[in-house]
């Protein structure tokens, strides 16, 4: 905790803290733990590797990383092809390695980690066009990356370039097609099947992102591409629990990452670094300035995006514990000078971590394209199915930011077959009625049925954004309910406004339909007629008798008498 704070305060990705308190325990260190076991690590790190892209993709929006898609595998693909190509050139041809120590490490530096470059824009949010490309392009190039190491790694020699590309694209495919079988196929089953407990959610979840690794890998697929899919699919499937889901796969990515860290550190000799030290420095100095430019801006040049966010996306480029794990395949394939490419990976991204992470904030500032916080939070909305009730019990927390503060419960105008059943505000609970107002830190239950279930849950996030008047304002709420502030809106208001100077009777009138107004407009000309042609007409009493008749009547009757 107390690295997460230290990382938090210093613009630094934690990465570096963990990998630091490895290399303390270790050789060299305060503790002087010997520990040389590679292999060990690999397998850890592939382990480690599985979870972490596992929780990126629970994380990943898909409504941000769609529109990122084909940016992001040009990255994956030309842009790796771009990076492996500069870099072992550079490694070759300035620092002195053969073509195969200098390929490894081409390879095994072009994979960029999400987390790290998150962990240091944390304070500066950028755009979610600049956000969903870095995060897609952090979850597939993995793949690539690993099939390139495996396969300049291996013993005997290195396969012609033509047969690399088939073995990837043909590897990406499987990986792909598995990955999006096995996350749809779950998220139906997680939905349609009652498990007896809520905290069975979250393992299940994640159990079905390992089994995607595991069936990508038994058919010679890439099984970290299907591990990633999957996971995405199942963040945005709408599972039942998932706040504690998400919680739950957080934490653990959290825990994979600093084990791996920590594993790492006790793994590399501190006082071998010294003689890689220069060339580290080197290879990150051809990366940095110009693989990674090159890769970034030949990969977009198709896609119409500005300089400005092309040149952040170079400088972003940041590496993490991907990179030092891959390094330790050659080690356990026993290539001739693997462990001079392990102390140069391991130099270059703690040295330029160093140095991109403090200034990628400082950067996106200087560019003018980092947004401003948003003022508005989102609700944290958890789902418990009704299985036998075919409903739903929706658990709304409201926000210290959220513009639902001050709105009262009928002005949430929530879908037919959905309604606010209880409200809890200050560890108390009362039954609402429409007049309560809602309050920031109050939690609701909402009951929906399974029909309007969605249509719910868009309509309370859009009143989270917009407030009373989400719908008026352009935040759309529930499908086909809200529209935005145009025309029958606008035309409906001024009707109301114009209702408030009436009298009773003109306001009648004003209601009134036209036919119906033409009808009895008719009707009052036609008696008007009438009375014109006949001046006895109104002459009758009530009863339809004629009083001139009644007095007649009556001196006839005093007569007899």
């Amino acid at each position: 905790m107390a690295a997460v704070r230290i990382s938090s305060r210093s613009g630094l990705p934690s990465l570096l803290l963990y990998l630091g308190i490895g290399v303390v325990m270790g050789q060299d260190g305060l503790f002087d733990v010997k520990f040389d076991n590679a292999e060990l690590t690999q397998v850890i790190g592939y382990a480690a590797l599985v979870v972490i892209l596992a929780e990126g993709g629970l994380g990943t929006k898909w409504k941000e990383v769609r529109p990122a898609l084909p940016a992001a595998a040009m990255l994956s693909t030309v842009g790796v092809a771009v990076s492996v190509g500069v870099t072992a050139a550079g490694a070759h041809y300035l620092v002195g390695l053969e073509w195969r120590q200098a390929l490894i490490i081409g390879a095994v530096v072009s994979s960029t980690d999400a987390a790290a470059v998150f962990s240091v824009l944390r304070k500066v949010p950028l755009p979610s066009r600049i956000t969903g490309v870095l995060e897609a392009e952090s979850g597939f190039n993995d793949a690539p990356v690993v099939i390139l190491v495996v396969a300049f790694s291996a013993v005997g020699p290195v396969d012609h370039w033509y047969v690399l590309v088939g073995e990837i694209a043909l590897e990406l495919a499987i990986g792909a097609a598995i990955g999006i079988a096995v996350g749809w196929l779950g998220s139906f089953g997680l939905r349609h099947v009652a498990l007896p407990a809520s905290g069975l959610y979250p393992i299940a979840v994640m159990a079905i992102a390992v089994t995607a690794y595991a069936a990508g890998a038994m058919v010679h697929g890439s099984g970290f591409l299907a591990v990633y899919l999957a996971a995405m699919i199942l963040g945005n499937a709408k599972l039942p629990h998932w706040p504690a889901t998400r919680g739950f796969a957080d934490g653990l990515g959290w825990l994979a990452q600093i084990g791996m860290f920590v594993l790492l550190g006790l793994l590399v000799t501190p006082h071998d670094l010294l003689d890689d030290f220069w060339p580290a420095v080197v290879v990150g100095l051809v990366l940095t300035v110009v693989a990674r430019p090159l890769e970034v801006f030949l990969s977009l040049a198709p896609f119409r995006l500005p300089w400005q966010e092309k040149a952040l996306m170079s400088w972003a480029g940041l590496r993490g514990a991907v990179p030092i794990i891959l390094a330790t395949i050659p080690m356990v394939s026993g290539i001739e000078g693997s462990t001079r490419v392990f102390n140069i990976v391991f130099v270059l991204v703690m040295v330029y971590t160093l140095i991109q992470g403090p200034t990628l904030p400082w950067l996106a500032k200087a560019l003018k394209i980092a947004e401003d916080p948003s003022e508005t939070a989102d609700l944290g909305i958890e789902s418990a199915p009704l299985e036998r009730l075919r409903g739903h019990l929706l658990s709304v927390a409201i926000p210290a930011k959220s513009k639902m503060h001050g709105v009262e419960v009928g002005e949430l105008r929530l879908p037919s077959g959905a309604a606010v059943t209880l409200v809890v505000r200050d560890e108390k609970s009362f039954v609402p009625t429409p007049p309560t107002v809602l309050r920031r830190g109050d939690e609701l239950l909402v009951v929906t049925t399974d029909p309007v279930r969605d249509a719910t849950e868009a309509r309370l996030r859009a009143v989270g954004e917009g407030g009373k008047l989400a719908g008026w304002l352009g935040t759309e709420g529930s499908p086909g309910t809200e529209q935005p502030f145009t025309g029958p809106h606008v035309s409906n208001a001024l009707k109301a406004v114009k209702k408030l100077g009436r009298t009773p009777d003109e306001t009648k009138a004003h209601e009134t339909p036209p036919r119906e107004m033409k009808t009895r407009e008719a009707k009052a000309r036609e008696a008007k007629a009438r009375e014109t042609k006949d001046p006895d007409a109104k002459g009758h009493d009530a009863k339809g008798h004629d009083p001139k008749h009644r007095d007649t009547k009556d001196r006839d009757a005093k007569a007899h008498q």
